[in-house]
């Protein structure tokens, strides 16, 4: 007699046929897009960024994350009219249209030249950027990199790359396994160690601080089991990692950001050493560092609105019950 809690054989069956399904469909899926990729690679950059931005400002105000960004915007922006948040919001389409035309062609994008900064080298470091970098290298320490998704936030690991210095980046694992290739394969040649989000990542990070190397990660999305900090005003979790890893290795924490400039061009940033906020035995507080790292993220937003991802869930409505 079959057991009534176990699902009958036509159940099981429809089950291995979807799940065969969807594996083959995440196949298709797979080669498509990084047929796509490689087809991006044989275009030139700055022709197919211009193309992406006006598609992405075309299509983007029809589409349902547009409604989630506008909100986002006048939460953040209650001082701003209608007409400054469609503005903001053409750019982030703009902003996002052009990262993912770029995406095919990082390595490629990295060409800075301090002797021809006049229109004849696409990314511009200013002398105290260059200094805190060149002291970060040579201070005999690991260091803890946080960025945000900002203008191209992949270039700052291309620079790690570039200039030989180990690196470590995570990152968020993609669905698709054709998709995890390329970018594993891509990636580790133009930005050093990879280190995806899953139950190893913390093991991985904590043997590339321990030989010294320069970890970065992204720090700016909403995290569920993270801390609650401030965010434009508004309660909101955010991952506590990076906190976390100052703690235990004592080790520098610095902010990176690029700035999109006219003419397909770039600005980098690193910030000077963040101070992190210590309890009263001595040790890095937590939430309190996180909540720093948060307030320098918040003010680099403020600058550049137009180059930030505001279509996701960065607050969520049982956050503000909290208050």
């Amino acid at each position: 007699m079959r057991n009534k809690n176990m699902p009958s054989p036509m159940t099981r069956m429809v089950r291995r046929m979807r799940r065969s399904a969807k594996r083959t469909g995440n196949v298709v899926l797979g080669t498509l897009a990084v047929g796509l990729l490689k087809a991006l690679r044989l275009t030139d950059p700055d022709t197919m960024a211009n193309f992406a931005g006006w598609f992405l400002r075309t299509i983007g105000p029809l589409l349902q994350e547009n409604k989630l960004g506008r909100a986002n915007l006048v939460a953040a922006f209650p001082e701003k009219s209608s007409a400054e948040i469609d503005t903001i919001l053409r750019g982030v389409w703009d902003n996002l249209g052009r990262m993912g035309a770029e995406f095919a062609h990082l390595d490629r994008l990295w060409d800075y030249d301090a002797t021809n900064l006049d229109g004849g080298s696409r990314i511009e470091i200013s002398p105290a950027t260059i200094e805190r970098f060149v002291q970060l290298l040579n201070d005999g320490k690991p260091a803890l990199i946080f960025a945000a998704h900002l203008a191209n936030w992949e270039l700052p690991a291309v620079c790690a790359s570039t200039y030989k210095i180990d690196s470590a980046v995570l990152y968020r694992k993609p669905n698709i396994a054709a998709i995890d290739r390329w970018l594993r394969e891509t990636r580790t040649a133009n930005m050093g160690e990879m280190i995806a989000t899953d139950l190893s990542a913390p093991i991985k990070i904590a043997e590339a601080l321990t030989r010294g190397a320069q970890v970065g990660m992204l720090v700016d999305q909403y995290y569920v089991r993270g801390v609650e900090v401030t965010f434009f005003g508004r309660r909101t979790m955010a991952n506590p990692l990076l906190a976390r890893l100052a703690r235990h290795f004592n080790c520098p924490i610095h902010g990176v950001r690029m700035i999109r400039l006219p003419g397909h061009r770039f600005r980098g940033e690193l910030t000077e050493e963040l101070v992190p906020v210590r309890d009263a035995a001595g040790k890095v507080d937590i939430a309190g560092t996180t909540q720093a790292i948060t307030t320098v993220v918040e003010g680099w937003i403020r600058e550049h609105p137009e180059q930030w991802l505001w279509l996701h869930r960065r607050w969520r409505p049982e956050d503000e019950k909290k208050a």
